[in-house]
């Protein structure tokens, strides 16, 4: 038996002094803090790929195809489907025909058994700024933005069930493999900042939402555009500090003989972009100690920027504290950023198939403070005009009552609201409309590829540009349907 080749990738003696270094920086000479989760990837042997080496992915910041509007994305996702008659959409002829039930709205009930009369909205609609646009009385702090605001009244999808609902909102199909927007946004314009990632999702740290990490995955994007989650408490990342400080010199040292032994191993082993976003994610959670702490520490602002979101307050701080994060994040350069609510009692917090008056007053309770807060200090900042903040769930809700104790609403897909400010929008405004009742998109209908067309023309985009080779194919956010950009929303 011949000898092992100690250069050869992988060989033993390779193996040992790649261990002999962890070994050291963990007995603290070194201490960075990320030499345990290196040494995982470094000591496994390698898997040589027959591909010679592939394009390398990273985050470096990229050239728009066009002037943008907008810079950042922070998306408002309000998983579980808001009910658009009782916030965003209000239809007075309810009240008129209460009781009643459309036989047609019996195709897409999720529980035809439970399904019960036309239900009025228990919540009363005022109009706002100057524009006028009707707001639920439930919704205060957003509503004093009606003025940067552009409503879409008619977003339609094609399926009622959560979690494929919850996929086509994110990636443009109902799937589980695809990426999702912001992973998109991530692979076309990279970070603005090198130190944080491009794309950020800020959730429950307590409780996963629906679908969990597939709503900030790459899909079959390269792996290094999957969205980054963030704890809005405690440390931003699970061990991302050493459990030893040490002086920044020494540190800097171990970081510099790692990035030069993550160079030696990816040269051994071409055409893995696992191991390359594995790799980058390292060196990015080093760069992250110093600036993801800094930039997600709310004990910098004022104790009046903290109130006007509502961090302190038992109620509204979970949610205030994710908005106020995004502010911070998008003002260093964070691409794309999702905030997610408290799903303490839901994995779809805003899935009110009971008591509609008071399940959807308290998801509003939770959010609208923070919601407002976070359009008036991006306003004040000067961050808005450059900033697109976008609200909504995977669908809407019927007009008419789910029975079963106090009345809620089921799932409604045909027809639903969600709304858009900043970032090139032309405010005070709605776009399309649903019928009578507020059950089916049937003016200036907006499909999903609709939306994601337009968010990528805001940031400069063309999504029939943005392609990425899988399958043999070149694949698109928007896909292969028809998508329209809504120029009529755009200011």
């Amino acid at each position: 038996m011949s000898e092992a080749n100690p250069t050869h990738p992988g060989s033993a003696t390779d193996d040992l002094s790649r261990r002999d270094f962890f070994s050291r920086t963990s007995d603290g000479v070194f201490g960075a803090g990320l030499a345990y989760l290196l040494a995982g990837d470094f000591l496994r042997p390698p898997q040589l790929s027959a591909a010679t080496a592939v394009r390398t992915h990273d985050l470096t910041e990229r050239a728009p195809h066009f002037n943008p509007r907008a810079r950042a994305v922070i998306q408002l996702f309000m998983t579980g489907g808001p009910s658009q008659v009782d916030l965003l959409d209000p239809k007075p002829v309810l009240k008129q025909h209460a009781g009643e039930l459309p036989r047609a709205f019996l195709d897409n009930v999720e529980s035809v058994g439970m399904a019960g009369g036309l239900l009025p909205s228990p919540f009363k609609f005022r109009n706002c700024g100057d524009s006028g646009i009707p707001f639920s009385e439930i919704l205060p702090h957003t509503s004093r933005h009606a003025d940067d605001i552009a409503v879409v009244r008619s977003m339609w999808t094609t399926v009622f069930n959560h979690g494929p609902a919850v996929f086509r909102m994110h990636t443009g199909q109902t799937t589980p493999v695809n990426p999702t927007m912001g992973a998109w946004v991530a692979y076309g314009l990279g970070t603005a900042n090198q130190n944080l990632p491009a794309y950020v999702a800020l959730d429950d740290p307590q409780k996963e939402v629906i679908c969990g990490i597939r709503n900030w995955q790459s899909g079959w994007l390269p792996p290094v555009y999957q969205g980054t989650r963030l704890r809005s408490i405690g440390s931003p990342l699970v061990n991302l500090h050493a459990k030893n400080e040490f002086p920044a010199p020494v540190l800097e040292v171990s970081r510099e003989l790692l990035r030069r032994l993550n160079t030696e191993h990816q040269l051994q082993r071409p055409g893995q972009p696992d191991l390359n976003a594995r790799i980058a994610s390292y060196d990015l959670a080093a760069r992250m100690q110093l600036s993801a702490t800094h930039a997600l520490d709310l004990n910098q602002e004022t104790s009046n920027t903290r109130k006007l979101y509502g961090v302190d307050n038992s109620t509204t701080g979970p949610y205030a504290r994710r908005c106020l994060m995004a502010r911070r994040l998008v003002e260093r350069g964070v691409r794309f950023v999702q905030v997610f609510m408290n799903c303490s009692t839901s994995p779809n917090p805003w899935d009110h198939h009971g008591n509609i008056k008071h399940s959807l007053k308290t998801s509003c309770g939770e959010t609208d403070q923070p919601v407002g807060a976070l359009l008036t200090d991006l306003k004040q900042r000067g961050l808005l005009d450059s900033t697109l903040v976008i609200w909504g769930g995977e669908f809407g809700r019927l007009p008419i009552a789910q029975l079963g104790g106090s009345a809620g609403r089921d799932h409604g897909a045909n027809g639903c609201s969600i709304w858009l400010a900043g970032g090139g929008i032309k405010g005070g405004m709605t776009h399309g409309a649903t019928d009578d009742f507020g059950y089916h998109a049937i003016k200036d209908r907006v499909s999903v590829h609709d939306f994601h067309a337009t968010v990528l023309h805001l940031l400069g985009i063309d999504h029939q540009r943005l392609v990425y080779p899988h399958h043999g194919l070149d694949e698109k956010l928007t896909g292969v349907e028809p998508a329209r950009i809504l120029e009529e929303i755009i200011a």
